[in-house]
């Protein structure tokens, strides 16, 4: 191209190495925030259930004091 009576060149290159590796570490950062999630969940799930076992444990020994004998 001549601009002012100027060349400018446009260089393109080919970075198929440093592309894959960007969708490289994409993917692993996606997997791990996948597998974060995953144990967030897992934990929430198992908290959860563990209160509700209490409660309900709670709740028995509470009403079987009303028991006569």
């Amino acid at each position: 191209m001549l601009n002012d009576n100027h060349q400018q060149y446009v260089i393109q290159t080919d970075s198929t190495k440093e592309d894959g590796l960007g969708k490289v570490f994409a993917f692993i950062f996606v997997v791990a925030m996948f597998l974060a999630f995953v144990q967030e969940v897992f934990e929430s799930v198992m908290a959860w259930y563990r209160d509700t076992m209490l409660w309900l444990s709670d709740t028995a020994t509470y009403l079987a004091g009303f028991w006569p004998f």
